[in-house]
Order: C-alpha cells, then structure tokens, then sequence
C-alpha cells in the first residue's frame, strides 16, 4: 500500500527519536556555535524550529528566547524533544506536530525562525519556505542550514543517490543556487552565507537511520563504482565514510 510523504517520514523518523537526540552529529557543530551568537543577538520573544528533529536547535533558542515552538511531523520525535527540554530545565519549549507546508499558526507569529537538516525531507520545498515567511513578522531574521549539494550534475547525482538509499523519506538535498532562488521568491532577504563540511561516519550514519543491510550495501557499490572525482569531492573512505557540504543563510522576513 503506498504511504503519503508525510507518513513515510514519520514512519521512517519516529523509531530513531532517541538516536537523533543523542547524535553528535546533531548536537554539536560549527554551524550551532554560529547559529547561537545570531539568536544571542536577536533575543527573540517567540520562536520555531521548523523540523526540530533531536530538537538541537530548540535547546538552544531556548536559551535566548521566552519561548520556543518545536515543530515536527513524527509525534515519537516530539515526545523526546518534550522530555529532553524538561531534562534540560526548559520549559519554555512547547512542541507542535505539523508539517512545514501547513503550519497551524497565524500570519506573523514569530520573531525568529530556525529550520536545521529539515528542508531536504519536505515534499514541498517552496511551499515550506512560503509558510515560514507566512508567520514571521517582518524584518525578523530566519536561519536555515542543510545539507546542499554541488552544481555539478555528475556529484548531485551521486549525493542523492546515497541519500535515498539510506532513507526512503529523503527529497533532495538543493544546490545553494536552488536555495538562494527559493529564498528570495518566498520573500526572504539573505543577508550572508556560510558553508561547513561536515564528516559522516559511514557504520553510525546507517545505524543512525536503521538502513537495511541490502541498502547499505547498495551504498557501498555506488561509491565503490564512482568515478574518481567523486570519490575526491566527497572524501569517500574504505569503509564508506565520507563528506558532506552544509549551508548556512543568514536571511530576514521581508
């Protein structure tokens, strides 16, 4: 029986709620030591995190804003980001179940809003950008990162294929040419641009999103067949670790 978009990534996210929480890869990074210094800044009243995933960039927003709606489509996800923000002592995190296309709040909501490795799971990447400029108020920044992939077909190609192999909820990871142009028909202003590499241990990456055995091998066999400048982009390793390119914009609500 086929399963709607937003169902496979429920389905696909909800069993790994726990190990999203706990991922290093998550948790930690030079793009959340950045993103920290522009919520620092900003000290908004009320803001989201669209995707919240392990809820990373919850718990840190929440350290700088009254308030702090963590959105996200798997309701196993959220029950972990709860629990972990009452861990933590924060309780001005509240959780919503939604999806990005469909936000179930008024225009002009927030005064800041965050979306980290969420983008490349939604079933309409323009639609969710819309919606996140629905309800900010203008003039309010919004900060997105996720993984993009290089202007070169023969690498793009390469990268999405790995990515789907590896998780069946994945769309696609866009190009910073895809974003920028996105971004600023749904009425953003970038204001900087920032990129990171960042590694991927190839046995937690799979463990991670429980790939089956028969998918990680398929994985293995396409980086093993790639021709050698992709090999060299993505740093691929013996034994299937590799790199990935993550942009960071800076924008505001226009």
């Amino acid at each position: 029986m086929s399963r709607a978009h937003q169902n496979v990534v429920a389905d696909q996210f909800g069993p790994r709620a726990k190990a999203y929480v706990e991922s290093a890869v998550h948790a930690q990074g030079e793009d959340l030591a950045a993103l920290e210094g522009i919520v620092a800044r900003a000290a908004p009243s009320r803001a989201i995190d669209l995707g919240a995933g392990g809820g990373h960039v919850a718990y840190l927003i929440a350290k700088h804003a009254k308030s702090v709606t963590a959105l996200d489509l798997s309701s196993e996800m959220l029950a972990a980001v709860a629990a972990t923000a009452r861990d933590k002592g924060l309780a001005n995190i509240a959780v919503t179940q939604a999806a990005a296309e469909k936000l179930p709040f008024d225009d002009a909501t927030f005064d800041f809003v965050a979306s980290r490795f969420s983008a490349h799971h939604w079933r309409d990447f323009e639609q969710g950008l819309g919606e996140a400029r629905r309800v900010a108020k203008a003039g309010s920044p919004a900060v997105f990162i996720d993984v993009f992939a290089p202007g070169r077909a023969m690498l793009d190609t390469h990268l999405q294929a790995v990515e789907l192999l590896r998780d069946g909820s994945h769309v696609r990871d866009y190009t910073a040419a895809e974003w920028l142009g996105a971004l600023g028909r749904r009425g953003f202003l970038v204001q900087a641009c920032r990129s990171f590499r960042l590694r991927m241990d190839f046995p937690v990456w799979i463990a991670r999103m429980n790939t089956p055995a028969d998918r990680a091998s398929a994985i293995l066999t396409v980086q093993a067949s790639a021709p050698a400048e992709v090999k060299q982009y993505f740093g691929i390793e013996e034994d299937g670790s590799f790199w990935l390119d993550v942009l960071m914009m800076e924008t505001v609500a226009g």
